[in-house]
């Protein structure tokens, strides 16, 4: 993750929301692992520009959904487990 490393340590990057994932974590086949940053535009743009820079694949709109659906899965999983807990 080195390179993720360095992409999220830009100041302007590491003030946008950023999750990671390994494909494992979302039951995906393939050995990768995904960066989904939301944010400001020139945050997003910043990323763009380093994630280039770096080499990163951006995924096409049909992986970027699947992706994205799984991720939100898990952090909506996450979230109904911790209010089981405390209700």
């Amino acid at each position: 993750m080195g390179k993720i490393n360095r992409m999220i340590s830009d100041d302007l990057v590491s003030r946008q929301s950023i999750i990671t994932r390994d494909s494992q974590s979302l039951d995906l086949e393939n050995e990768a692992t995904y960066v989904k940053i939301e944010g400001s535009e020139d945050g997003v743009k910043r990323a763009e520009e380093i994630a280039k820079e770096l080499g990163f694949k951006k995924l096409n709109e049909k992986e970027m959904k699947r992706v994205n659906d799984r991720i939100e899965a898990q952090e909506d999983s996450a979230a109904s487990g911790i209010g089981m807990i405390f209700d």
